[in-house]
């Protein structure tokens, strides 16, 4: 299963993959002067990795072309997914341990290219063993890795969902137009609650809510749902 948004989509894991980055700068308040951003940023992603729960939403937007991405997930083997593009329609996954459920629809299947069609119909869940998920295919893994990339340097105090945040200018050398600004919670735990990103027509913002929230992530309803095992194409 590959969709046509493979570049798109390699993008936005890029985005994901890291926000533990090295770096310093100036003041901001609320108790974080004393700390560097890379302190800041060590302190998110440790707590970012201690997480039973979360939710991912990034928006990606290049020229005219927009792609949004929605995930709910345990960060190991349960997650719910649903990803729209605003040119080839609509793909939605729910991951549990080892079974995918994927429903695109006909705007999304038009727009497909690959081998692998036998499960995919219009608008009916698709189920499917995660061993038959790879690269560029179109669906995710609930997990999330956090590497470090660039140099980080505080920013400007600020609000994201109601908490006090201050936001981590970063720079990445491998990517001379682009500029990356990463908001980190300065009351409560500090949570990752934003990543913006801006390079060349390019503009993603990337949001992370419902911090160790419970999930209700369950099958969908078996009369909806076509069992590609039994199938022989």
């Amino acid at each position: 299963m590959r969709t046509v948004h493979r570049t798109t989509a390699l993008v936005l894991t890029g985005l994901l993959a890291g926000f533990a980055l090295v770096g310093c700068g100036g003041g901001d308040d609320d108790g974080s002067a004393k700390k560097s951003a890379a302190d800041l940023f060590d302190e998110a992603n440790a707590t970012m990795g201690k997480l039973s729960s979360l939710t991912i939403e990034i928006t990606n937007k290049v020229g005219d072309d927009t792609v949004t991405w929605r995930m709910s997930t345990d960060l190991k083997s349960r997650c719910q997914v649903k990803n729209t593009f605003s040119r080839s329609g609509t793909l939605e996954q729910i991951r549990i341990g080892e079974t995918d459920y994927v429903r695109p629809d006909t705007k999304y299947l038009e727009a497909w290219s690959g081998n692998d069609l036998d499960a995919a119909r219009p608008d009916v869940w698709a189920k499917v063993p995660v061993a038959r998920s790879k690269p560029g295919d179109g669906l995710s893994q609930c997990t999330r890795p956090f590497e470090s990339f660039g140099t980080a340097t505080k920013g400007e105090a600020t609000r994201i969902g109601g908490r006090k945040a201050l936001g981590l200018k970063v720079t990445d050398p491998t990517d001379k137009e682009g500029a990356y600004t990463f908001y980190v919670a300065t009351e409560g735990d500090p949570h990752l609650l934003k990543a913006d990103y801006k390079g060349g027509n390019q503009v993603t913002t990337t949001s992370f809510s419902d911090f160790d929230e419970p999930l209700d992530i369950r099958p969908p309803a078996s009369a909806k749902v076509f069992d590609s095992r039994d199938s022989k194409g």
